[in-house]
């Protein structure tokens, strides 16, 4: 069982953040994150992995399959017993799995049948195929927007979109933890938030600086040949 007292030193010790996509990068950095995390628990500790490990894409091999993603989500929803956490997880799996069918169906693909992803609307979804947010926009206010973005091929703003969509579901679940472990996990998953953030930035910020100098290369091989004669 964890000590009240000092989960609420850990919790104490947590700077708080900028607004997400103004902030440059995360509140503190993992290093020192994971020193404040030492007061976890060792059980509560294993939970916080099992969901990082689940939900952080950077942990996912580039072959994963569809099927080990989902695989690899059942089995850590077996290993969180705090009733919170279960349903915040849940949710972020009907983001992904809604998110997951819309590129799907972007790239031709029929109508799953039976069963598609995880989540409660693993059989609505296939079920509702032809209609161009499955009949999501009431439960899932933001599909017809992530739908948009890739339709327009803006990686970028899917991102973003996604991202703060995950924000507020996590910003909603720890209005109501303060204290206590789930308030911690909370904030890790939040903190995973702001680092991917930072990282799509660099991305992208990678990817411009690519195509400029591509811009600027060719531009002075053209000035070059013009200044050949025959």
């Amino acid at each position: 069982m964890s000590d009240p007292d000092a989960y609420i030193a850990l919790i104490s010790s947590l700077p708080g953040s900028e607004r997400l996509f103004i902030a440059k990068q995360p509140p503190l950095s993992r290093l020192r994150l994971d020193r404040r995390l030492r007061a976890l628990t060792p059980a509560d500790a294993r939970v916080l992995e099992v969901m990082e490990h689940a939900l952080n894409w950077n942990n996912y091999d580039m072959n994963v399959t569809d099927a080990q993603t989902i695989e690899r989500c059942k089995e850590a929803l077996r290993h969180i017993p705090q009733p919170t956490l279960r349903r915040l997880f849940m949710e972020r799996m009907d983001l992904r799995t809604a998110v997951a069918a819309l590129r799907l169906r972007k790239q031709g693909g029929a109508a799953p049948s039976g069963v598609y992803g995880i989540g409660r609307w693993s059989r609505h979804i296939p079920a509702n195929w032809g209609d161009p947010a499955f009949r999501l926009e009431t439960p899932m206010p933001w599909i017809k927007e992530a739908k948009h973005l890739l339709d327009v091929d803006d990686p970028l703003g899917l991102e973003r979109l996604l991202l703060s969509v995950s924000h507020k579901q996590l910003k909603r679940y720890a209005a109501r933890h303060l204290f206590d472990f789930e308030a911690v996990a909370i904030y890790v998953l939040i903190w995973n938030i702001f680092d991917r953030w930072a990282q799509s930035n660099a991305r992208d910020a990678a990817t411009r600086f690519e195509k400029l100098a591509q811009h600027a290369m060719a531009s002075a091989i053209d000035l070059d040949f013009e200044g050949v004669s025959a």
